[in-house]
């Protein structure tokens, strides 16, 4: 299977980026399920591209903690524990609570219409059932968030952790109080008042920390739901 052509580089945009996401959302949408072998060669075949974007591509989804290294199996697709989902909320809620703080006191009329734009598409794709293009419109919506933070710092510090979130988040199913709550939080970045908005996030983060680890199929993240 070749790169379709949304996924091919348009102008500079390199080959191992769109390779790259690609794979990934195979990832988010459960085709490659934990575990799962990713072998340079086969997907170099499959895309009908050179090893090396591949290899590029596989390099850029370890650092997001997508995929990890098995010494004998070669690349895999990584699961989560539930120690790493624990884990990544205290480090989530330390950096995207600052996100959300920096965004506040930032965003422009245009970085608004952006964020707006991205809530009412997710409203639209759910309306349409379109339920994989809902999700990818949430997720835009927090790396929206810290673009518009503008600190190049946070952004580094952020998206080794984001490919993680976003996967986790895929398995939210009450999109449409996800949505609400992106709703909420949209509201207090459009004040301008900085600790409105970090206490939002706070509340927003800390809500779905609740939810989560949760069972799940097989074929989805292996995760395991804390007993209340």
């Amino acid at each position: 299977m070749m790169l379709a052509a949304e996924e091919t580089p348009a102008s500079d945009r390199p080959l191992r980026e769109a390779v790259r996401d690609t794979l990934r959302s195979r990832i988010f949408e459960g085709h490659y399920a934990p575990g799962t072998r990713l072998v340079e060669r086969d997907l170099a075949a499959e895309f009908n591209v050179s090893r090396l974007p591949i290899r590029e591509a596989l390099r850029m989804l370890r650092q997001e903690g997508l995929i990890r290294d098995r010494a004998s199996r070669g690349s895999e697709v990584a699961g989560l524990s539930a120690k790493d989902v624990e884990d990544l909320f205290d480090v989530r809620e330390s950096l995207e609570v600052l996100a959300c703080r920096l965004a506040a006191s930032r965003a422009g009329e245009e970085d608004l219409k952006r964020l707006s734009g991205l809530l009412d598409d997710a409203e639209r794709f759910l309306a349409k059932g379109s339920i994989l293009e809902a999700h990818r419109a949430n997720s835009e919506f927090h790396d929206a968030i810290t673009a518009i933070a503008n600190n190049n710092f946070l952004r580094s510090a952020l998206e080794p952790l984001q490919g993680r979130m976003h996967w986790l988040f895929r398995h939210v199913s009450d999109l449409p109080e996800l949505i609400q709550e992106h709703r909420e939080l949209y509201a207090a970045i459009a004040s301008g008042d900085p600790e409105r908005a970090a206490a939002q996030s706070a509340s927003h983060i800390g809500k779905y920390r609740e939810q989560f680890p949760e069972d799940s199929p097989a074929t989805e993240l292996t995760l395991q739901r804390k007993r209340t």
